[in-house]
């Protein structure tokens, strides 16, 4: 089933449909409570939390950038991302991450990290991190740690350094 979805930046009026659908998609509130937790980090970049909706305007994806560093050089990091489980793998979430990938190459971030599923990823052009010299303080993270370059240009390489709420040194 093909579906067309409508993607745009949060407004106030989003952020309870964005904890719940944070809070349905995952198994505990750990991820509704650090998207809260972020909007009053200086690493929030408003621009960049961006939901999906359904053809009646009700959110049902969500996709956040927010601002990190790989070694001194400024990234963006994705994640959360998170979709009702209604609308799980029929696009929503991922129309959600496509349009904050888009809206950070349009303010002209250059290069995104990421943290997750190691053959969800790949299909938005993440790559494994570590083959450029792209590391992270928690251990044994494997194929997870995949980084973007927006515009072609060489990934950085170092220590990524989270906004202090997702909690990682």
């Amino acid at each position: 089933m093909s579906h067309e979805w409508t993607t745009r930046a949060e407004t106030g009026a989003d952020i309870t449909a964005i904890h719940q659908i944070n809070l349905a998609a995952f198994d505990t509130a750990l991820e509704a409570d650090l998207v809260d937790a972020l909007r009053a980090d200086p690493s929030w970049v408003p621009e960049l939390s961006i939901i999906s909706v359904d053809p009646a305007g009700t959110p049902v994806g969500y996709a956040l950038l927010t601002r990190a560093h790989v070694g001194d050089t400024p990234v963006l990091a994705l994640g959360p991302c998170a979709a009702l489980p209604s609308s799980q793998r029929i696009g929503a979430g991922s129309a959600a991450i496509r349009a904050a990938l888009a809206a950070a190459t349009e303010l002209g971030e250059r290069y995104v990290v990421v943290l997750g599923h190691p053959t969800y990823y790949p299909r938005f052009g993440f790559v494994r991190a570590a083959e450029h010299g792209i590391t992270i303080s928690i251990d044994d993270v494997g194929d997870a740690l995949m980084a973007l370059s927006l515009d072609g240009s060489p990934l950085p390489s170092g220590r990524i350094r989270y906004a202090e709420p997702f909690g990682v040194e």
